[in-house]
């Protein structure tokens, strides 16, 4: 009789632990997370105390400040005596300086913020030995003042010339030490007086300046209804065409020499406006007729350049401008930007004036990256003697720090 299999063992049941109670809610809702318990909040700054940590770190500034002045005097020893402030300036180390500080900008602070800080310590610093004194067209409340204090800070003397001519002139005669004039805009072009002046002129280019230029229409009443003639540089009527057709296509409009001049005009009479910046409208008591800008590119930028007596050492990053006479011959221009091509030198711009020597006779101003003592520039202009018929270097000058 064959054995029947073996059955097999049941194995004991373990008894399982009773849920909790926030288990058993977990599986009655399944969707449902557990509560996690929100960290406590910071507790809020004491005001005194702040204030008393922003007073430790201004002292240490004034004090760091002080420091840097009395090195910066110390600098103006080491040259030995000088005839003049102008002898102290060195625009090459001022642009290294301004850009390591916006190396280094890591914020909150803005670069344009840090740089115009920067540049006001170097202005007081410098005028412990003698203010520069700064050539600009006048007179007060001009975007050239605007250019000359974003350049050389409030501590430099401003002179304020009637005409472009006179502060090539005044800079010419040493009443002078440097001028700034305006040489281009983004959205009208080339300033054709400045580069002409350029053509009998033994002045130096040391310098650049961009100026975002905003342009207001502002008068006495700051009514609109009432302006029936507005006063403004031709430039500044060329670069808000499209707001006056638009607005004020019946007024009348009066070309100054500067805007600053036409605030002044405009500020004696009701039914007259000027053109300007807020500089101007501050200066002579002017309200804004329109609360916005009117030019009509919103990035209108106005270069300008600063205007000496002498070439300064390469910064590092620089620009050369150069004026070329050529010889009237077939491919002759070729001739001229060959040279810089074949030595790896960018061109950044290239304007023609007539040279005034000869009729239908023209020369070329040229910028160029990079600075006169540099080995491909000097190859460059070497070869470049052979094709033309002269060749002036108008300056070589830090790039304008951004």
């Amino acid at each position: 009789m064959a054995k029947q299999p073996a059955k097999p063992v049941a194995k004991a049941k373990t008894a399982k632990p009773a849920p909790t109670k926030s288990q058993a809610a977990a599986k009655a809702t399944p969707d449902a997370t557990p509560a996690v318990k929100p960290d406590a909040a910071p507790p809020a700054p004491v005001l005194s105390d702040v204030r008393a940590k922003i007073d430790h770190i201004d002292r240490s500034i004034q004090a760091l400040i002080a420091e840097r002045a009395n090195f910066a005097h110390q600098v103006g020893k080491a040259k030995g005596k000088l005839a003049a402030a102008v002898d102290y300036y060195r625009p090459e180390r001022e642009a290294q300086v301004l850009r390591m500080v916006v190396d280094r900008n890591e914020g909150p602070l803005s670069d344009e913020v840090l740089v115009h800080v920067y540049r006001e310590i170097m202005s007081a610093c410098l005028a412990q030995q003698e203010p520069l004194k700064i050539g600009y067209l006048g007179p007060e409340g001009t975007f050239s003042q605007q250019a000359v204090l974003k350049h050389f800070g409030r501590s430099a003397l401003g002179l304020p010339l009637a005409s472009i001519e006179e502060v090539f002139q005044e800079v010419e005669a040493g009443n002078a030490d440097f001028g700034v004039v305006p040489v281009e805009n983004s959205g009208q072009g080339t300033i054709q007086i400045t580069l002409d002046m350029f053509l009998t002129s033994n002045l130096k280019i040391c310098g650049e300046v961009e100026l975002r230029v905003q342009q207001y229409l502002m008068s006495r009443s700051g009514r609109l209804e009432d302006v029936e003639r507005v006063y403004g540089h031709p430039q500044s009527f060329m670069q808000t065409s499209s707001w006056l057709r638009a607005h004020l296509p019946k007024a009348e409009k009066i070309p100054v020499s500067s805007n600053a001049e036409g605030a002044r005009r405009a500020r004696n009479a009701d039914d007259a406006a000027a053109i300007g910046g807020e500089s101007a409208g501050h200066v002579y008591g002017l309200k804004k007729v329109v609360t916005k800008p009117i030019q009509n590119d919103a990035d209108n930028t106005t270069r300008f350049l600063v205007v000496g007596r002498n070439i300064f050492p390469s910064s590092g990053h620089d620009r050369t401008s150069v004026l070329v006479f050529i010889h009237d011959k077939p491919g002759a221009l070729f001739d001229v930007l060959s040279p810089f091509a074949r030595h790896g030198i960018s061109m950044n711009r290239i304007e023609s004036r007539p040279s005034h020597n000869a009729k239908w006779e023209y020369g070329f101003f040229i910028d160029l990256a990079g600075h006169v003592e540099d080995e491909a520039m000097q190859a460059a202009l070497a070869e470049l003697k052979a094709h033309s018929a002269q060749i002036k270097i108008l300056g070589s000058y830090p790039v304008a720090i951004p």
